[in-house]
């Protein structure tokens, strides 16, 4: 794993640029400056690993925009040994910032070829705890429910009804809401008697999350 002082460098510029833009969870920060994001890339986006930008990944799917994967987390409130589960694996970047974070992750991917490389790759650069499962994300994980909390990577037109049921009673699901071409960020909190809150955050544009499918 080449991570070279270039690299430290740049993530340390990235770091002060999602900081700018209001990200203030030092957890959250201190865990990106530790992943080295080039070796999520494909080798012709690797001088831009280091930009505040998506990029494709392969079967119509994106790593997301720094910023988007630290203020989701930042939503989140994660706590050391949290359970979390993780609808849209990718390339398992968002997955690692969790780790990281010392959550206890779970991460279900609907293409098969991103499942299957990004199982393979994960372990290779150290994060062997995460767990990584090919399916439907709206049907969650329900064998290992219940979990502490639940982030969506992909925009969703409505919210599974089973993965209201799979989050922990005081625990956080973190979304982008909407079918449209922007979505609205938004965190439901389960009170412990089983109703569920919303609060609205900002806008974000995510590719969409499939209902009823899983991709060859």
């Amino acid at each position: 794993m080449d991570d070279n002082y270039r690299h430290k460098g740049l993530r340390k510029k990235l770091v002060d640029t999602i900081s700018a833009k209001g990200i203030t969870d030092q957890r959250v920060l201190d865990a990106v400056n530790s992943i080295p994001r080039h070796l999520f890339l494909d080798s012709g986006f690797l001088k831009f690993a280091y930009e505040d930008k998506p990029f494709p990944i392969g079967s119509g799917q994106t790593i997301s925009q720094p910023y988007t994967v630290a203020y989701q987390t930042e939503l989140l409130k994660i706590k050391k040994g949290d359970k979390v589960l993780e609808i849209g694996t990718g390339s398992g970047y968002q997955a690692c910032i969790l780790a990281e974070m010392g959550a206890k992750v779970f991460t279900i991917e609907r293409q098969k070829k991103l499942y299957a490389r990004t199982k393979e790759f994960l372990p290779g650069i150290g994060y062997r705890t995460v767990k990584c499962f090919y399916g439907d994300g709206n049907k969650g994980l329900p064998a290992f429910a219940p979990y502490d909390k639940i982030l969506i990577t992909a925009a969703a037109p409505e919210i599974s009804e089973n993965l209201i049921e799979q989050l922990k009673p005081g625990g956080f699901l973190v979304v982008p809401l909407g079918g449209g071409e922007l979505q609205v960020m938004v965190r439901l909190t389960k009170t412990k008697d089983g109703v569920v809150h919303e609060e609205r955050f900002g806008g974000f544009r995510f590719v969409p999350l499939l209902k009823n499918k899983a991709n060859d």
